[in-house]
C-alpha cells in the first residue's frame, strides 16, 4: 500500500519548459542592451560556462543549476564586467516566477492527498534555494513533509541517493513511496530502480506512446485514481 508520495517539481508541478522561454528572452534582451551580444552568441557562450562550471564542480553537484555563478563566470570567460552578474541572474529569475503557474490540477490533487493522509514529499534536482521558492509561488509549500535537493544529496537523479534520501525522509519503506515526475530516464526510471513505484506524468499522448509498458498519467485527477487502486 502507498502511504508516500514524491513529486518532481520542474515541468512537473508547473511548466518550467514555457516559463524558462520567456525568462530566456529577458535576458537575451538584457545581455544585447549592456553587452552587445546577440541571442545566438550569448547562448553560445553559455553553453561554455556550463562546461567550466561542469569541469570545476562536477556534474553530479546540484550547484551546477547556479546561475549567478554561471553568469559570473561566462562574463570572466569573455573579458565583461561580474557586475552584469547580479541583474542578469535577478532577471532571469524574476522574471520566470512571473510567470510560474500550477499545472492544471496539481493543487487541487496535492489537497486531496494531504487530506487523506498521505506523507507528501519533493526530489528534485536544482538548488534547494529556487524549489523551495517556485514550491511557495505554487502555493503548494504547506502541504509538503519534505523536500530532497541535489544540493542536498550531491548528486542528480536518476542517482539512488537522492531517492534513497526520499525514502528515508519518508519514515517508510522504498514499496510505499510513489514518485511523480515528468523525466521517463531520471524520474520513472530512477524511483524504480530505487524499488519505488513510479508514474510518469506525461501530458503528451503521443509522447506516453513512445513506453507503453510504465504506468504514464496526462492529468494528476488519475493519481487519485491509483492511489484508489493500489
Amino acid at each position: 500500500m502507498i502511504r508516500a508520495v514524491i513529486f518532481d517539481i520542474d515541468n512537473t508541478l508547473y511548466n518550467f519548459d514555457s516559463c524558462h522561454a520567456v525568462a530566456w528572452k529577458a535576458l537575451c534582451d538584457y545581455v544585447w542592451e549592456h553587452l552587445h551580444m546577440s541571442a545566438e552568441e550569448f547562448a553560445r557562450c553559455h553553453q561554455e560556462a556550463a562546461k567550466v562550471m561542469n569541469a570545476r564542480l562536477g556534474i553530479s553537484c546540484g550547484s551546477v543549476h547556479n546561475r549567478l555563478l554561471r553568469y559570473q563566470i561566462l562574463l570572466e570567460e569573455n573579458g565583461f564586467s561580474i557586475r552584469h552578474a547580479l541583474p542578469m541572474s535577478e532577471i532571469y529569475w524574476n522574471t520566470l516566477f512571473s510567470e510560474i503557474r500550477p499545472e492544471p490540477g496539481a493543487v487541487e490533487c496535492i489537497r486531496k492527498l494531504k487530506a487523506d493522509g498521505y506523507i507528501l514529499g519533493i526530489g528534485t534536482d536544482m538548488t534547494v534555494d529556487y524549489q523551495f521558492r517556485k514550491l511557495q509561488d505554487l502555493q503548494l509549500l504547506p502541504y509538503f513533509d519534505f523536500i530532497v535537493s541535489s544540493e542536498e544529496v550531491m548528486a542528480e537523479k536518476p542517482d539512488q541517493r537522492l531517492f534513497r534520501c526520499c525514502i528515508q525522509k519518508a519514515g517508510v519503506t522504498a514499496q510505499e513511496c510513489l514518485y511523480v515526475g515528468d523525466n521517463f530516464q531520471k524520474d520513472v526510471l530512477g524511483a524504480q530502480n530505487a524499488g519505488m513505484g513510479a508514474v510518469w506524468y506525461c501530458p503528451d499522448a503521443g509522447k506516453a506512446s513512445e513506453h507503453p509498458d510504465y504506468r504514464s498519467i496526462r492529468h494528476f485527477d488519475e493519481i487519485v485514481n491509483i492511489l484508489s487502486e493500489s
